[in-house]
């Protein structure tokens, strides 16, 4: 084999490595977007939580890969029905009792996610499905959680409790839609 023939193997097998790089590199990339794209600010939380981006990432892929795994189901209008007098009653406690209210509140969502087929188990696991589906809620179903499982002499305003309120109730209408999130995206995408 002559120098020319060796240089030119050397040279393919280079653009060949650099290639490969750059195709890995475009992966990792276009996974990222995917991910920030589809858990918004749950994204950067769970980075932020785990110090590492990969690990983060891998994270995230496994909750997708969990819910998509679960038979989420949508509740039949006699269930939504129940569901949302129950939510109204909640509602209504709240003036007078708004730290009973806020449990009840988080006690409902946890009822129409086990009836919708989520494992309710732990609040984590919960918490982590509904980043799934509804990534621009997690963060207030986990402020709602919060204020939850406080004590009765913990310090909580009652404005707390109010926001609370209202980000579980925007939770809980997303869970009580007739449609699930997949469906919701099925048919847009027909559009």
């Amino acid at each position: 084999m002559d120098t020319n023939t060796t240089t030119l193997i050397l040279v393919a097998v280079g653009f060949l490595v650099i290639g490969g790089l750059l195709a890995m590199a475009v992966t990792r990339f276009q996974r990222s977007r995917r991910l920030r794209e589809r858990f918004g600010p749950e994204y950067e939380r769970v980075i932020n939580e785990a110090g590492d981006k990969r690990k983060a990432e891998s994270e995230l892929e496994a909750r997708l890969a969990h819910v998509e795994a679960l038979d989420i189901r949508p509740l039949t209008a006699e269930e939504i029905n129940r569901f949302s007098l129950d939510w109204q009653s909640t509602q209504a406690e709240f003036v007078d009792e708004p730290l009973d209210a806020v449990r009840k509140a988080d006690q409902l969502i946890r009822e129409v996610m086990k009836n919708r087929g989520y494992p309710v188990e732990d609040f984590e696991q919960r918490a982590a499905d509904i980043s799934v589906d509804y990534p621009d809620l997690v963060t207030d179903y986990r402020g709602l959680h919060m204020i939850a499982i406080k004590e009765a002499d913990d310090e909580v305003s009652t404005e707390e409790m109010r926001q609370a309120m209202v980000h579980g109730r925007a939770l809980f209408e997303e869970l009580v839609r007739k449609e699930t999130p997949e469906t919701a995206t099925t048919q847009k995408e027909k559009l």
